[in-house]
């Protein structure tokens, strides 16, 4: 997907004031035993085709209204991913704003977890 000028430009100045991850470094942390949330932040159409084992949905268009009745606690450590890497970084910003304190975006998204051969799920009702 080519993406407009002015959301790339957006998604660069975020991505300052956030922290991000990548495939191997959250296969590290399961492989490690760690604790975190794995969120899906694409739209609904896009997480029954396919989604990260284990991930749980909470879309972009309603994560701020969703996310404290879902994760209560803001020290709990969060992976975010979308598509492609970019709507999870705006994502990330927005959860810091609300005071979560342990947020990562996931580098290159569902095409990075697909291309590591990560564990996928199809077809999963939400």
């Amino acid at each position: 997907m080519q993406h407009n000028q002015g959301f790339l430009k957006l998604v660069e100045q975020v991505r300052k004031r956030i922290k991000e991850c990548t495939v191997a470094d959250a296969q590290a942390r399961l492989a490690q035993g760690m604790q975190f949330h794995f969120i899906d932040v694409r739209e609904d159409h896009e997480f029954l085709i396919d989604h990260a084992a284990g991930a749980r949905h909470l879309g972009k268009g309603i994560i701020e209204r969703d996310i404290e009745t879902a994760i209560p606690d803001k020290n709990a450590s969060i992976i975010l991913y979308c598509g492609g890497g970019y709507r999870s970084v705006l994502v990330a910003d927005t959860l810091q704003l609300m005071g979560y304190k342990n947020v990562l975006s996931l580098v290159g998204g569902i095409k990075a977890l697909r291309d590591a051969g990560f564990p996928l799920e199809k077809d999963k009702p939400i």
